[in-house]
């Protein structure tokens, strides 16, 4: 899931919960999947509408279905869903990234995955997890995507690099090298306050052994593996190798296309535009693994499909989500829109198998950390961001601003 800004804050959501007690509908007897019916399903973003087209090849195939695609906007998503929940109204079906997942479920207002139907062996681990609250499996992995670094292999021929860094020192001497020999304004770009500062953050803190909770839900982020990470970060800063400011939403792919910007960490989504926008880097790029600590370890990200607890017609929305989330589906799927399949099986045939590019995105999900799934997480990750902010500008050293953060994260999840 591509993050959204939250529209209405977990308190809110939470105080909805007696609404939802108190005027949820009931299902009341449900409608067998071969019955004539309609299935309601939201959709986010760009999935929204390309899914449109999908619901209509499914019609065809499953006369008695009609799947009725409502496309939701990211940046009105957990507002509509909040209300729907609210009111009893939440659709059949519905895409939910991660960071909602703990909210809802804690709502009362999702159906438990069905793992008789759904098998998590089918799916990345990290993509599985995602989907998981307090151990019970809420929602269906539906695509996953995860952070990768991005470079310019023309820039790092021209500074004397070779081959790709496997480990941060590699990292850091690449980016002087582009810097220095090469002529790149910087040698790598990091985000370095805002909004979701984290995600550019998190493949240092996971690759250090770092985490921002533990698995018992206890805040570490002031340990000697976040420290660690928090400094390197900062020290590409310090030492001028990474921009010190950057307007908010800042899209580094005009200034990779100059090469003021030769290195980043991104998503999949980065390559097709990459060869839609600027089709004269052909060959002169490329991707690699996140550079190692003690690991090379990203961020898991991606969305789930999930059933709705009120939802009449579960059995119908269990085949469809079979339908979208099986091998053949997910590599209809990514054909349709490039989203990462979340099922394995798609990934042994085809473009997916062949891909040089794609098999680095495979092979840096396996080892991919998905978010808890705690209902104010992105709270708590906000925490994070002006941490790492605290530390690019200066304003306190890593072991500071983690102490800090740990203190301020400490607060939310007790």
């Amino acid at each position: 899931m591509h993050r959204a800004a939250r529209t209405a804050s977990v308190a809110t959501a939470l105080a909805t919960a007696f609404a939802v007690t108190a005027c949820g509908s009931s299902a009341g007897g449900e409608v067998a999947a071969d019955k004539k019916q309609t299935l309601t399903v939201w959709a986010m973003g760009a999935e929204g509408e390309k899914l449109v087209d999908v619901a209509k090849e499914y019609k065809e195939a499953n006369p008695n279905i009609t799947v009725k695609v409502t496309p939701v906007g990211w940046d009105v998503a957990h507002q509509k869903l909040v209300a729907a929940a609210a009111a009893g109204k939440m659709p059949d079906v519905a895409q939910m990234g991660g960071s909602y997942m703990g909210e809802f479920a804690e709502l009362g207002v999702l159906e438990p995955v069905d793992t008789k139907t759904f098998d998590e062996k089918d799916f990345f681990p990290a993509g599985w997890q995602q989907g998981e609250v307090e151990g019970e499996a809420y929602g269906v992995p539906w695509y996953v995507d995860t952070r990768v670094l991005y470079y310019r292999t023309d820039l790092a021929k021209k500074a004397g690099v070779t081959k790709a860094p496997s480990d941060w020192k590699g990292l850091r001497t690449m980016a002087s090298a582009l810097q220095d020999k090469a002529g790149s304004k910087w040698g790598i770009y990091m985000q370095p306050r805002g909004l979701d500062t984290v995600q550019s953050f998190y493949p240092f803190l996971y690759s250090a052994g770092g985490e921002i909770v533990d698995k018992d839900g206890t805040p570490v982020i002031d340990s000697p593996a976040a420290v660690k990470a928090f400094k390197e970060y900062g020290d590409y800063v310090k030492q001028g190798l990474s921009t010190k400011s950057s307007q908010p939403g800042y899209d580094p792919l005009k200034d990779f296309n100059t090469g003021d910007v030769p290195m980043f960490f991104s998503g999949p989504w980065i390559s097709t535009l990459i060869k839609d926008q600027y089709p004269d880097l052909k060959d002169k790029w490329a991707v690699a693994p996140v550079p190692a600590d003690k690991t090379s370890t990203s961020m898991a990200g991606g969305s789930s499909l999930v059933i709705s607890k009120d939802s009449s017609h579960k059995a119908a929305a269990k085949e469809f989500i079979k339908y979208l989330t099986d091998a053949e589906g997910q590599t209809d799927w990514f054909e349709r829109t490039s989203d990462l399949p979340a099922n394995t099986t798609a990934w042994k045939t085809g473009e997916l198998a062949e891909s040089p590019s794609l098999q680095v995105f495979k092979k840096q999900m396996e080892t991919a950390k998905s978010s808890p799934t705690l209902a104010n997480w992105t709270e708590v990750t906000s925490k994070v961001d002006a941490a790492v902010e605290s530390v690019t500008q200066g304003k306190a050293s890593p072991e500071d601003a983690a102490k800090k953060a740990q203190s301020e994260i400490e607060s939310l999840v007790k």
